[in-house]
């Protein structure tokens, strides 16, 4: 037991390197809301559901994070700072990290049965700051969720999604991405590249516009030359 809690502590260093040591990480408010998820699973798959609820409501009002007693979490799940909420059929798989003032929510079903009506996260999903993921979608494994964004349709593997509503960057993950990107969002490799290919494009087209002007002001020149020649004869 001490073996995986100290491997779990080390995971969280690998993805934030501002603790010093174990006993720092220990005191992080997801650390402690994911400790009091497990018991409060625990309690709400034995049918104990109002225990399950107490213990919710005491792991909120601590460390400000909300994670339903039924959500379903893996492996090496981290919450950087808190004020996330996950709903009741959330489904979160391994190595999943997620910023502050994130919700995994659901949709209102119309014939009033719960059913399943939260996201499903994949293995190694990157959820930046704000985001809003809504309904029971699919995020793809290694698919990272820019800050702010609101994501309501499924994500394919090692996609990257901005905006409101989200869209892919098309920079596929898998060709560039290191093991861990803060935020989920992608700040040179590959947006530099995409910037740099379209400015070089705008200047193509701007040399193109240009010369196309110039080719049109002689055509006026070679056009009004006639006219004044004439005119001149006639006087």
């Amino acid at each position: 037991m001490l073996k995986g809690l100290a491997s779990y502590l080390d995971s969280i260093h690998q993805r934030d390197p501002a603790p010093r040591t174990r006993w720092e990480i220990l005191l992080y408010p997801g650390v402690l809301a994911l400790g009091m998820h497990r018991l409060a699973h625990w309690l709400f798959e034995a049918r104990m559901y109002f225990l399950a609820r107490l213990v919710n409501h005491l792991s909120r009002f601590l460390t400000a994070i909300d994670i339903h007693p039924g959500a379903k979490i893996g492996k090496n799940f981290f919450i950087d700072h808190g004020f996330t909420v996950i709903g009741e059929t959330a489904e979160i798989g391994d190595d999943v990290t997620i910023y502050q003032c994130v919700t995994l929510g659901g949709t209102n079903p119309t014939n009033g049965v719960g059913g399943k009506r939260h996201p499903t996260i994949g293995d190694n999903v990157i959820i930046g700051s704000g985001a809003q993921v809504i309904g029971p979608i699919s995020i793809g494994t290694r698919a990272r969720i820019g800050a702010n964004a609101v994501v309501t349709d499924d994500v394919p593997e090692g996609a990257t999604m901005i905006g409101l509503k989200a869209r892919s960057t098309l920079v596929p993950a898998e060709d560039w991405l290191r093991e861990f990107i803060p935020y989920g969002t992608p700040c040179d490799e590959p947006c530099e590249e995409l910037v740099t290919d379209g400015t070089r494009r705008v200047l193509a087209l701007e040399a193109e516009l240009a010369s196309l002007r110039a080719e049109i002001e002689a055509l006026k020149e070679a056009r009004s030359e006639p006219a004044s020649r004439r005119s001149g004869t006639d006087s």
